[in-house]
């Protein structure tokens, strides 16, 4: 079906409501904006459900949220009767229409006769992960667009291990919600849900659980309620759900002096003081080291509207701040927690560290020095969930830490996915633990560089919007797949990994071999020196990745090599 016939059944729609007839109004006098929002249905990518809001199949909005809902009542009506009484929690963030999203998906649940546990006000996604676990449901849904632009939101479905909805079950809602006509999905009345039990109101009674689970993540109490009286902590959620949690998790763990960011600690959903509510944007961070160097604060800490990623400026000597990236940070609470661990005695033999593929090689180095294990797994937060559920399963290993160069860190697998709040907590340890050795976070991570090598990594992305877009980055991703580079930066190439063939071919001989991870368009060189490179198109926005992690035995040639690769890139797109 052609997008103006798309457009037109939405014209024909009587009853929308006034914000989408007044988009549908706007529309109708831009072909380019109306063939965008109606060419194609919204994709399910890595982390579910996402795009900007307004009228439109391509587009977040009630029904779009309502079909996506109705493709898991779906699943769930084609299995036991038990996982609909067991239910689905169901939460949001601070966006436009989160609440709204939340209401609508309960409701059309609840039309199927599925009980829904929906939060009395917005909550972190972590929090929503280990609600999952708590109330044994069999699903949840968490109404966020993460990191993105105020024009977005999304929609992602978890598991019944609190993890991301795998991909086989994924498939299966995508293909159930399509069939559904997204104007004809059952939507129960929300008075008569909450009459028959099929929709329960849950808030502080699961915030209390749950952080008295965070409060296992600290590995020395006694450090941090000695240190954290008066070490100075500054955090921001960004506009988003960190605050409520983090606040009283930090206050558990000892640390007294935390400054929350006044102009940033209530939900907005404009994020009017930041052009990307985004940690690993550095431009995110810069109230929070304002107030920081206001009150000489020793961190600042900021995380993503919902509280799942974390990123960190550190105080130097001379008062100002620097950043760490997600990679340095995952480094520096790894090396701590095996460190504490093998003190306490505490470090088990099988222990095993997961990261995503294109994460950085630095925490394997630190995880080989303690005889750890480290796994690699495709990107996306839901592959390491799975492996803790193998590890669970099997006694493999025993989990120790999971993470991915773009902020995210796990340390408890009460979470199955990336956790702000365990990160926030563990971070001020490690914070608390360099102060009492009159060091700094920044001090810790050079003697790691002096330990392990010099490790540097950077992601650039390359954004192709609108219908020609995905056409674009498929022609990239072939050009490199089919014109193999032989180096990068002057580096020769002796490993290529192609996860969507799912082989990796040495280049001296040209053999190739099965690679064992699942299906997935990346392409990874291996280089002589041990420096890499990754391709892999976004799974949640219309953009191509390129990761880039170099070792050397000094910051400046670590960065030159980096410079030289991203350099030797450009010049093949351009060509």
């Amino acid at each position: 079906m052609s997008w103006k016939n798309n457009f037109e059944i939405w014209q024909q729609q009587t009853d929308l409501p006034s914000d989408l007839q007044a988009d549908m109004q706007n529309l109708a006098q831009d072909d380019a904006q109306a063939e965008d929002a109606f060419y194609q249905p919204l994709s399910f990518g890595t982390a579910g459900m996402r795009g900007i809001m307004g009228a439109g199949i391509n587009r977040m909005n009630i029904y779009t949220v309502r079909q996506a809902t109705e493709g898991l009542a779906r699943l769930m009506d084609s299995l036991d009767v038990t996982v609909k009484e067991r239910g689905v929690a169901i939460s949001y963030d601070s966006r436009h229409h989160s609440a709204e999203f939340a209401l609508e998906a309960a409701k059309v649940l609840g039309a199927h006769e599925i009980k829904v546990y929906l939060f009395d006000a917005l909550r972190p996604t972590p929090e929503l992960s280990f609600t999952v676990r708590h109330l044994k449901a069999y699903a949840g849904i968490m109404i966020t667009a993460s990191h993105n632009p105020k024009d977005y939101n999304g929609y992602k479905i978890y598991g019944e291990d609190g993890g991301q909805m795998p991909p086989k079950e994924s498939d299966i809602i995508t293909e159930s919600s399509r069939q559904a006509d997204m104007f004809a999905v059952p939507v129960a009345d929300e008075s008569a849900l909450r009459e028959k039990g099929l929709l329960v109101t849950i808030g502080q009674d699961i915030d209390d659980v749950y952080l008295d689970a965070i409060k296992t993540v600290t590995i020395n109490p006694t450090l941090t309620h000695e240190i954290g009286q008066d070490m100075k902590l500054v955090y921001t959620p960004l506009h988003g759900t960190g605050a409520k949690i983090a606040g009283p998790a930090l206050e558990n763990a000892g640390f007294k002096n935390v400054t929350m960011v006044a102009a940033q600690k209530e939900p907005d959903g404009d994020f009017p003081t930041v052009a990307l509510p985004n940690p690993e944007d550095h431009a995110a961070l810069a109230m929070a080291i304002e107030t920081a160097s206001e009150n000489g604060a020793d961190v600042a800490i900021a995380v993503d509207p919902d509280a799942d990623r974390m990123g960190v400026a550190v105080r130097q000597p001379d008062g100002t701040y620097t950043l760490l990236s997600g990679n340095q940070i995952a480094a520096v609470l790894l090396n701590y927690i095996l460190t504490a661990k093998a003190d306490a005695g505490t470090l088990p033999e099988n222990g095993a560290v997961v990261k995503s593929i294109v994460s950085s090689e630095f925490a394997t180095a630190i995880a080989d020095h303690y005889d750890m294990a480290t796994i690699s797994v495709l990107t996306g937060f839901k592959y390491i969930a799975e492996q803790i559920q193998h590890f669970e399963d099997t006694d493999e290993h025993s989990f120790l830490f999971g993470f991915e160069e773009s902020y995210g860190y796990l340390m408890k697998s009460f979470t199955r996915d990336k956790d702000s709040i365990q990160a926030t907590v563990m971070l001020a340890e490690v914070a608390a633990f360099y102060k009492s050795q009159d060091m700094t976070l920044y001090d810790g991570l050079q003697e790691l560089f002096a330990q392990y090598g010099y490790f540097d990594e950077e992601t650039k992305s390359m954004t192709f919007a609108g219908i020609d877009g995905a056409d674009k980055m498929a022609a990239i991703m072939q050009d490199f797949r089919t014109q193999t580079p032989t180096e990068f930066g002057g580096v020769p190439v002796v490993k290529t990994e192609d996860f969507d063939q799912q082989t990796v071919t040495t280049m001296a001989t040209g053999v190739a071999e099965p690679l064992s991870l699942p299906k997935a368009n990346v392409l990874k060189y291996w280089l002589e020196d041990g420096s890499w490179v990754a391709v892999r198109p976004s799974g949640t926005e219309p953009k191509i990745k390129f990761y880039v992690g170099t070792k050397a035995n000094t910051q400046a040639a670590a960065e030159a090599e980096l410079e030289a690769i991203q350099k030797s890139i450009a010049d093949k797109i351009a060509e």
